[in-house]
């Protein structure tokens, strides 16, 4: 999840520490929090950045410190904030755009339709803005590899900006990006091709989508599943299924495990590997997801924040054994955490 520590998109030692606490967990595979391809793709100036040598370089350091001290698969998130960015970070307290005195910058978008009331307009996306999109996420894919990165998750959900091209609700255009479901997924599908084409065979790509905006006439699950046999077909991995964050207006349902029936329909209508995830907290929970097939694979946000060795609880729920490091091995597996964590 998004940590609004990077100090001008660069990695700091906050994110040092983060990921490295995530790495020695016992998970099978870690990814960053969104991280901007271009300065405007940045949803707030504290966000973390992808697109020049001092953002590699700051993570190509957390990246082999992981390494150095965990087998743990690590991916990066790409990302273009769209018309969601230019914002304050949650901890000024302020769910606003930022003000000129705070430097804000103008926004991208399908068409200028603004997030909400009181948003400003974003400017409407040019053929050259479009082909710099796509490019800027092909220069962050290549510095991702020489960072040495395992995995690209490519953001396409949330509202941010290849979801703003996809969904009706936003998306008002009468050319080639616009209209059509084919012209509407146009702007996702030649992102992911242009990654694809310079990200190593042997490493995986997957791509975010939300399932539905939760709004009458905007994108939805029947849609959702048909890019992912699209996607498939151009070779992706996997797509992760959330939902939400278009809108302001959406209605939520949130509770344990609200997004595992959209994962589960994708799956069964594309054929393509999925990750379930959104308020997954017990290792039961996970273990039936996988289990019965609803998903592929569970990813972990707030209750890895909440209990960043969640994988050592889950293994001693489901008895089951996973890596730790060798100076952790007075609490791994100790007898209070066995009877602690005990099935009811």
């Amino acid at each position: 999840m998004g940590q609004y520590s990077a100090d001008n998109g660069a990695a700091t030692d906050w994110h040092l520490m983060h990921l490295g606490q995530f790495a020695v967990n016992g998970a099978g595979l870690l990814i960053t929090e969104a991280t901007a391809v271009s300065p405007e793709a940045r949803i707030t100036p504290d966000c973390l950045g992808l697109y020049n040598d001092e953002h590699e370089a700051a993570l190509k350091r957390i990246v082999e410190f992981c390494k150095r001290h965990s087998k743990i698969a690590l991916g990066i998130q790409l990302s273009h904030s769209g018309r969601k960015g230019s914002t304050y970070p949650p901890a000024a307290g302020r769910n606003a755009p930022l003000t000129p005195e705070d430097d804000a910058w103008q926004t991208l978008s399908s068409a200028g339709i603004p997030r909400a009331d009181g948003w400003p307009e974003p400017r409407v996306a040019t053929k050259a803005d479009l082909a710099k999109v796509i490019d800027d996420h092909v220069q962050s894919a290549i510095r991702a590899d020489r960072a040495g990165f395992d995995l690209i998750e490519l953001t396409a959900a949330h509202g941010y900006l290849l979801q703003e091209f996809m969904s009706p609700s936003a998306n008002r255009r009468k050319d080639r990006w616009g209209g059509s479901f084919e012209n509407r997924t146009r702007l996702c599908t030649e992102v992911f091709q242009a990654i694809r084409d310079v990200w190593p065979e042997n490493k995986p790509i997957g791509v975010r989508l939300s399932a539905t905006d939760y709004l009458e006439g905007g994108w939805n699950i029947d849609e959702t599943t048909e890019l992912c046999r699209r996607l498939k077909a151009l070779g992706c991995d996997y797509a992760a299924i959330s939902s939400g964050g278009l809108s302001l207006e959406q209605k939520v349902p949130i509770g344990e495990g609200h997004q595992v029936e959209f994962a589960r329909a994708v799956k069964a209508g594309s054929g393509l590997t999925v990750m379930a995830v959104g308020m997954i907290f017990r290792p039961q929970h996970a273990e039936e997801i996988v289990a019965s097939g609803d998903a592929d694979l569970v990813g972990l946000a707030r209750g890895m924040l909440q209990d960043p060795h969640w994988p050592w609880r889950a293994a001693a729920a489901l008895g089951a054994d996973i890596q730790y490091p060798p100076q952790y091995i007075r609490g791994y597996r100790s007898r209070w955490h066995r009877e602690q964590q005990a099935p009811a």
